[in-house]
């Protein structure tokens, strides 16, 4: 088994590449970490959830159903994978 650790830069890294594919047109540059990303990207459920697929393929965390409402912010999601990284 493969141990994958990453620092909070490389997560968000990450978070952002995912969002991009959801949301192309998104700017980056100029989001506040802590805003809902699903309201200022516009992001649909469905969408939301090939988010976090993507995120789990990508680190190998499971994110539970009954936590997709804890992650509403690129802070709250790179904190979540944080605290459950090895």
């Amino acid at each position: 088994m493969t141990t994958i650790t990453a620092t909070d830069a490389q997560i968000k890294e990450t978070i952002f590449r995912e969002l991009g594919k959801i949301a192309p047109e998104a700017d980056f540059e100029g989001l506040d970490l802590k805003e809902d990303v699903r309201q200022v990207l516009d992001i649909d459920s469905f969408d939301f959830l090939n988010f976090l697929i993507a995120l789990n393929e990508a680190y190998g965390v499971e994110i539970p159903e009954a936590d997709y409402g804890r992650l509403v912010s690129v802070t709250d999601i790179v904190d979540y994978l944080q605290a459950r990284l090895p």
